[in-house]
């Protein structure tokens, strides 16, 4: 017969649930502080977009549109990624709080620059929230032109969650002329027989499979089936996280519709399309 060993805490009390455990206190004590200084800038309107430039992959000269990155600052102005924030609300309503502030911000920016095209960030289970939506119709009403210089990039792990909530959801608004993105595409398990049904009209193709492409023999094929797939589907393919001159230029002899990255500008709350007396604000 085993012997069952237990360990208790001083007292004879035994540990309790999985947090006894030290490393999960500590990631849970960090995701409790992350929420709460998402609150308190959410509440302070310490929000941003930080916009970075896609490319037109023919002419790098020319942007087909900007991404708005959402950004939160600290109480001292110092500004804050997603990636620092994003992993501990995403699933909480903290995370829909998020993407209405990102859509707002988003909308406001498209009619005040009626010559830009945008892209916003959303998660899929923003889609049955009510504010969300109230954003949405009210930023649509600006403006004639804002519904088809919108367009709304849900990440394929998001999307692939709830097909049918999404393909419903993308229906009805690309009626309005909204697009659509597919982001980060690769980094998730998206099932192909979905693509008959979603109808997304740009592909961005993950940045892990862009990185060294030029040499990286692996990346050139996966990324060739990845552009022949979007062009099976007629959706334009956007390139992420293109660093280097060496990559830009494979991309191109690969049919790459658009790109973005740090080559061609890195995410800035200042872009070049704000007014001077904006940008020294």
């Amino acid at each position: 017969m085993g012997v069952v060993m237990e360990f208790r805490q001083p007292g004879g009390a035994k540990p309790k649930g999985p947090l006894s455990d030290p490393l999960s206190f500590a990631i849970s004590e960090l995701d409790r502080q992350t929420m709460t200084m998402v609150e308190e800038a959410l509440r302070d309107g310490r929000v941003r977009l930080a916009f970075q430039p896609v490319v037109i992959a023919a002419d790098t000269r020319k942007i087909a549109f900007h991404e708005g990155l959402i950004r939160l600052l600290d109480p001292a102005g110092r500004v804050i990624p997603a990636r620092e924030f994003m992993g501990a609300v995403e699933t909480q309503e903290l995370g829909r709080q998020i993407d209405c502030a990102a859509l707002d911000l988003g909308l406001r920016t498209l009619a005040r620059h009626t010559d830009i095209r945008l892209s916003v960030n959303m998660s899929a289970r923003s889609i049955g929230y009510p504010r969300w939506m109230r954003i949405l119709k009210r930023g649509l009403r600006q403006s004639p032109t804002i519904g088809e210089r919108l367009i709304l990039e849900i990440t394929e792990s998001s999307a692939i969650a709830v097909p049918e909530t999404v393909t419903a959801f993308m229906d009805d608004l690309q009626r309005e002329g909204i697009a659509f993105a597919l982001d980060d595409f690769g980094a998730g398990y998206t099932a192909f027989r979905y693509f008959k049904e979603f109808f997304f009209d740009i592909l961005k193709i993950d940045g892990q499979f862009i990185r060294n492409i030029h040499t990286d023999r692996d990346n050139q094929a996966l990324t060739r089936a990845l552009i022949s797939i979007a062009r099976q589907f007629e959706m334009f393919t956007v390139a992420e996280a293109v660093e280097t001159v060496e990559e830009a230029q494979f991309l191109q002899t690969l049919g790459i519709d658009c790109m973005q990255g740090y080559l061609f500008g890195a995410p800035t709350l200042k872009p070049a399309f704000l007014p001077e007396d904006r940008k020294l604000a």
